[in-house]
């Protein structure tokens, strides 16, 4: 099993390899972002648009928790990768030691210090008196969850870093499987409103868990976790942290630029424009996932060539992720384009002021679409490579050198148009930066696989 797994990254069609990864990962992350959209579907549907705005409020918060489990998931996962590209097995087994160790002890941190700062917290990222029992409600039950959550999310990624795409796939399946039902018992038949949607998120979770460590001592996995190797090796943690820091850094900025649009949501608008952001940030997950799972089956197979120093095959798998992911961009600009009401429709069907504002929302902000693939793609490139650096630029980019200051002046100027069309300008000057980046070391890996090629 081993040696078929590191075979195929190696030899096997870049195309075909790709597609046999990108549809259980696109499957997974799809059923994993259910999560939060399947949750504000019932919620306004059955709660109400202001308890739709207070989940919202808690958004931020939960992108922090996920920062957390990209920090340690994505860094584990890459470093995974590369040991075993170079057959260094011994190794790979105490990366995936290490990450399990590491995640239990940052995410129960994050748990005890999330409780510590709940309600200033929840002021920060947007609630208000009319919705702060809402999001209060939701983020009690969230906390308890954080150590599942991180545990199912991080060592899930290991399991597809090994070449366990469909595993990992199921994984997902089985969790949101287990999470819709339980929303529609919870919210509408025990009418335990937002708090019924959170605690069905942290029992999928616990299932989740318990699942990806069954995998990890059963003989389909790749690598085995063994009880010698759970502990912390300082140089591995640091190898983790320092490729996981690039995902990290832009959830954190993403969770403070959330923060920004929700205040000046309420500033420019009401609570029930932040409810429409909701919206449309559910709308954006799915179509960013959608990049996120073509990097998922790309990172294997570039992290492998790479360690392996078969560059041509990293080129080749870079350039089809490119062309794939701007694909999907434009077909996902071309339907919001034209059906931006059916999909407002699905959250809240009887809000007119949520309609307004989630349709001229919709629009504004996802109109940089046709350039978003190209951009997630090239920055996963760094990430997958180990370039730590490069990774954290590029990902800080977008949500903190240039959003940030744009959220923060273009309001003033242009009112609620300046908060949506703040997101679109940023992708367009990361993407620019992104190719210059990109360029540069399509010539480097040129140049490095020609002198390789006359040895």
């Amino acid at each position: 099993m081993q040696e078929k797994k590191l075979h195929e990254l190696e030899h096997h069609p870049v195309g075909s390899l790709m597609w046999r990864y990108f549809w259980p990962a696109f499957i997974g992350v799809m059923a994993n972002s259910l999560y939060n959209i399947i949750d504000r579907i019932f919620i306004g549907q059955f709660v109400g648009p202001e308890a739709l705005s207070g989940v919202t409020a808690v958004f931020p918060v939960m992108v922090i928790m996920m920062a957390f489990g990209m920090l340690i998931g994505s860094g584990g996962s890459v470093r995974l990768s590369l040991n075993l590209g170079r057959k260094d097995f011994e190794q790979a087994s105490k990366v995936v030691g290490n990450t399990v160790v590491l995640v239990v002890l940052v995410s129960g941190t994050v748990t005890f210090l999330g409780f510590a700062i709940k309600d200033p917290m929840l002021r920060l990222f947007g609630a208000t008196d009319v919705t702060m029992n809402y999001a209060n409600d939701y983020l009690n039950y969230i906390l308890w969850g954080v150590v599942l959550h991180e545990i199912g999310f991080s060592v899930n990624a290991l399991i597809r870093a090994e070449g366990n795409a469909q595993l990992a796939m199921i994984s997902m399946l089985i969790s949101a499987g287990i999470n819709i039902p339980l929303d529609a018992l919870f919210i509408i038949h025990f009418n335990m409103g937002v708090g019924g949607a959170a605690l069905a998120t942290i029992i999928s979770m616990a299932c989740l868990s318990v699942w990806v460590f069954i995998h990890f001592r059963s003989k389909r996995s790749v690598v085995k976790l063994e009880w010698k190797y759970l502990g912390l090796d300082k140089k591995i943690v640091l190898a983790i942290v320092s490729v996981g820091l690039a995902p990290f850094a832009m959830q954190i900025a993403n969770s403070v630029v959330q923060a920004l649009f929700n205040i000046n949501l309420i500033k420019y608008g009401s609570d029930l424009a932040v409810g429409a952001m909701g919206i449309i940030m559910s709308v954006a997950v799915i179509i960013i996932m959608s990049i996120v799972a073509l990097n998922m089956a790309s990172q294997p197979i570039i992290g492998y060539n790479y360690g392996a120093r078969n560059f041509d095959r990293v080129k080749q798998t870079l350039k089809t992720s490119i062309f794939i992911a701007t694909v999907i961009s434009l077909g996902a600009w071309g339907l919001i384009e034209l059906f931006p009401r059916p999909v407002i429709s699905l959250f809240v069907a009887d809000s007119p002021e949520i309609m307004k504002y989630g349709k001229e929302g919709l629009r504004y902000y996802l109109m940089a679409l046709p350039v978003i693939g190209f951009q997630v793609v090239a920055g996963n490139y760094f990430q997958s490579v180990g370039k730590a650096g490069k990774a954290i630029f590029l990902s800080l980019l977008r949500q903190v050198i240039v959003l940030i200051p744009l959220l923060i002046i273009l309001p003033k100027v242009l009112g609620l148009t300046g908060v949506w069309i703040s997101g679109p300008i940023a992708d367009v000057v990361a993407s620019i930066i992104t190719a210059l980046f990109l360029v540069q070391e399509w010539k480097r890996l040129k140049n490095v696989s020609g002198t390789l090629s006359h040895r």
